[in-house]
């Protein structure tokens, strides 16, 4: 959970200090965050697949196994970051044109975007860290290393984006640089960590050559969930178009209200992260039971922690917004935008938390079917004919993810009773 604040509060320190310039300003990280976690999500996809695989094998008490697939989950994240860095870069204007950019903010958002995606490989490696020492069960190491990234970030973003002392005042591309800079710091010290090895993981120059076998592994459960991720994220990027129509107070007030909740979904996050990690252990050692335990746990522990967190946005949403962004159109939009989507954040947090047991048991394929019904099948769809068809204006956009996140949570739940999962990966095929 703590890992997962410090990750927000990354998202946050961009759009508190652009806040400070303008709408249009803070208008640039908000549109670029849907195309840029467009290219992040493979990396999760695929980091995923090496939780589970390093759990799975740490069921089975199997510590060579588990250095294995973390050299090989280390040398797939490496190659895909470098491929995507380099098309991200060169596909962000076309995208931007494509999402119906405002003028005023599309030179900010091109420049944001171009400058960020080049930080891509040190955002995987970092995800090699974390993906590795999860499955093991330490959280804190990964940790350690992203609030000092995080520390960076916070302490060059006024730097370079007003020009204080000696620096100069480079406004949005000042943000980006701050970031880069700190994301290179976060995958130096990620490969420090994971060089010296702990508990039975280190990287070893023979182990990181690729095995075919390992790879296709790697692909078979992360390629579900980094296509699922994929097709999501491209459905906020459309969503984020959508958005756009409505001007810049719309799109300050999404993008704020977007990263406020991400902060309200902490704990949810945290607790996805444990149950993969325990799950894919009690699958490692043929014990559903267990398997079963923790999951009922976890969806308790989401009521307990998110039930005050939800209560409060709903209440004090706009004021919320105002902390970022002073425009009065923007804070009452991102008003709205609380009151009408916060209670549908409970049931898919509940869904959410219980998908850490499909990752942990390699099903991934229902994650992926989830993830694209939830933005194709409902959000993009109703968003567009309400935003089109009546005369909602913003609110079409708020109601859509209303009902895709209760939509997809009631399928997921459906799905977890129904006990396939717990078939997805033979432990003695790993």
């Amino acid at each position: 959970m703590f890992g997962s604040a410090v990750e927000t509060l990354y998202n946050l320190t961009d759009a508190f200090f652009l806040g400070r310039l303008g709408t249009a300003e803070i208008g640039a990280p908000s549109i670029a965050f849907s195309i840029v976690f467009f290219v992040t999500v493979f990396g999760i996809g695929l980091s995923g697949a090496g939780t589970t695989l390093i759990a799975q094998s740490k069921g089975k008490r199997d510590e060579a196994k588990m250095n294995h697939y973390m050299n090989q989950t280390t040398s797939m994240l490496i190659v895909a970051s470098v491929t995507l860095a380099a098309v991200g870069s060169v596909v962000a204007a076309p995208l931007l044109r494509l999402l119906n950019t405002p003028a005023d903010v599309f030179g900010y958002a091109l420049t944001y975007m171009r400058i960020v995606f080049l930080g891509i490989p040190f955002v995987f490696m970092y995800f090699a860290l974390q993906a590795s020492f999860v499955a093991i069960g330490d959280t804190v190491t990964p940790i350690k290393v992203h609030l000092l990234a995080v520390a960076l970030n916070v302490a060059l973003d006024p730097l370079l984006i007003f020009g204080l002392g000696p620096f100069p005042a480079l406004g949005v591309a000042g943000a980006a640089l701050a970031t880069i800079l700190s994301q290179a710091v976060g995958a130096a010290l990620s490969l420090l960590v994971l060089g010296k090895g702990r508990a039975g993981l280190r990287l070893k120059a023979a182990e990181l050559r690729p095995s075919p076998r390992s790879w296709g592994l790697l692909l078979r459960i992360g390629l579900p969930a980094s296509v699922g991720q994929g097709l999501s994220a491209f459905g906020f990027t459309v969503l984020q178009g959508v958005v756009n129509m409505f001007g810049t107070a719309a799109i300050a007030a999404f993008g704020v209200g977007n990263r406020l909740m991400n902060l309200f979904d902490i704990p949810v996050h945290g607790i996805a992260n444990g149950t993969t990690s325990l799950v894919g252990r009690a699958m490692g050692a043929k014990d559903e039971r267990l398997a079963m335990r923790v999951v009922k746990n976890s969806l308790w522990m989401v009521l307990l922690f998110e039930i005050p967190l939800l209560s409060m946005a709903f209440a004090y949403g706009g004021g919320l917004v105002r902390l970022f962004v002073a425009d009065p159109e923007a804070i009452r939009l991102g008003d709205i935008m609380f009151k009408v989507v916060t209670p549908s954040l409970l049931t898919f947090g509940l869904f959410f938390a219980m998908s850490g047991a499909f990752q942990g048991a390699g099903d991934t394929k229902i994650i992926m079917f989830l993830s694209v019904f939830r933005l194709w099948a409902v959000r993009v769809p109703l968003a567009y004919f309400l935003a089109y068809r009546t005369a909602l204006g913003p609110l079409s956009i708020w109601v859509a993810m209303f009902a895709s996140n209760f939509l997809t949570a009631g399928i997921g739940f459906a799905y977890f009773l129904s006990g396939k999962w717990k078939r997805a990966l033979d432990p003695d095929a790993i």
